[in-house]
């Protein structure tokens, strides 16, 4: 396992890189450490607020989801594992009031699928995930699942969601555009945190927000834990789930080699092998399913910090607030206009997250091939196509996801064997599945 060595006299120079096995002064880590921690907090406490989730319990399963990663993966990759926003559609549509048993249960199963698929990729490459997943259908998948929330975002029946309180909503929409626009570095980066500040002030000067709770909490206190209600009827609903997990760890490792100049491809199993015990231990206790966080990459980039201390640092301050019950009860205060309104910017940028994968791509929609199965897939997962096929209910992810891989791979096939095949879709050969052969970092 790496060890941290000090970079230079612990202090780090204009221009100057901190590698992943070293670290500044220790008081300088301390002080970065925690602003890992803002800058997953803004998307990862959304999720519990969401979906109804214990927040204390959602932060500690985040933190030492962060510390398992850090361990299965050698110390060797910066990474923080905060609440993933594919859950939401499952869970909600899993969740009866306030029972999350089942979702816990369709979290922890999907927790378990990932580990398989890290353990697979370890021992034989992940040449066998692109072949299956080609940038066309992970950005589809992604963007069905973004979009798929917009009715979550817009709320019902004035009890929820932007719906809820338009007035407020528009306040820090507004205002998570002009900090977007208005600052640069961390400060831009945190638009949504600091525009849901904005918002829950606003809230509060309208008379928006209940401190009763909190005043009723204690400083000190363990997180409530949550044991799942096994139901294999949901199943349908979260393993498509672990598609975008594992699209989103590959794209995070790989931007993570890029600025770091080092070569992650042998640690990708290890990777997803490790959030999917993250998820598992969390649908276990109580917690939202993880992923790695694309806000601590953004960080790193602009910190050029990239030792691996710092996320030790974040998930241990993360477990540390989980014990803080006022603090919980604090943030499940802000009111459903705030979290409509950030919901309407995340949602929308996970799914644009899907038109960019295609863009970085290059994906050729002249083909048929590509365009119908995407089209298809996309409007059965905006739409919300359901169905319940002896007890198991597929929602519009689980019915989009499999409809638009089923007739990729189904047309594609057939184009071949029939001579109508699009240029770019040549024959399978063996490097279609062929393994990733790289110095193992």
């Amino acid at each position: 396992m790496a060890v941290w060595k000090l970079h230079g006299n612990g202090t780090i120079a204009p221009g100057a890189v901190v590698a992943p096995d070293e670290r500044l002064g220790w008081g300088k880590m301390v002080g970065l450490g925690a602003q890992h921690v803002v800058a997953m907090f803004g998307a990862t406490f959304l999720v519990p607020l969401i979906t109804g989730f214990p927040i204390p319990a959602t932060l500690f399963f985040s933190g030492v989801g962060t510390l398992l990663f850090l361990l299965i993966t050698g110390n060797k990759l910066p990474s923080y594992l905060g609440s993933s926003f594919a859950f939401i559609s499952p869970v909600l549509a899993s969740k009866a009031g306030d029972d999350i048993g089942k979702a816990l249960f369709g979290i922890m199963l999907a927790g378990i699928l990932l580990a398989i698929v890290g353990g697979v990729v370890h021992l034989a490459g992940s040449g066998w995930i692109d072949a299956l997943m080609p940038p066309v259908m992970t950005g589809t998948i992604v963007m069905l699942i973004g979009f798929n929330l917009a009715t979550a975002a817009w709320g019902e029946a004035n009890e929820s969601g932007f719906w809820a309180a338009p007035l407020t909503g528009w306040i820090t929409l507004i205002a998570i555009v002009l900090i977007t626009v208005l600052f640069k570095g961390l400060i831009g980066r945190l638009s949504i945190l600091l525009g849901v500040l904005v918002g829950y002030v606003a809230a509060l000067v309208q008379g928006q927000v209940d401190f009763t709770a909190v005043g009723s909490a204690s400083w000190v206190g363990m997180p409530h834990f949550t044991l799942p209600t096994p139901d294999f009827g949901v199943t349908a609903l979260f393993l498509p789930v672990v598609l975008v997990l594992i699209a989103e760890n590959v794209g995070h490792v790989k931007s993570v080699a890029l600025m770091t100049g080092r070569n992650y491809d042998k640690s990708m199993g290890r990777a997803l092998l490790a959030d999917g015990v993250a998820t598992t231990l969390a649908g276990f206790g109580g917690g939202s399913g993880t992923t790695t966080y694309a806000e601590n990459i953004g960080v790193m980039a602009a910190t050029k910090v990239y030792s691996t201390a710092l996320y030790w640092i974040a998930g241990t301050m993360a477990i540390a607030l989980s014990f803080i019950p006022k603090f919980g009860q604090a943030i499940a205060t802000i009111p459903a206009g705030v979290i409509g309104a950030a919901g309407t910017v995340l949602y929308g940028m996970i799914g644009l997250l899907g038109a960019r994968i295609w863009i970085e791509n290059k994906v050729d929609f002249t083909n048929p091939v590509n365009l119908i199965p995407s089209s298809i897939g996309l409007i059965m997962g905006i739409a919300n196509f359901n169905f319940t096929i002896g007890g198991m209910a597929f929602g519009g992810v689980t019915v989009g996801t499999i409809t638009a891989l089923a007739l990729y791979h189904a047309m594609r096939a057939i184009a071949r064997a029939r001579g109508t095949a699009h240029p770019e879709d040549a024959p399978v050969g063996p490097s279609d599945f062929e393994p990733y052969h790289v110095e193992e970092v």
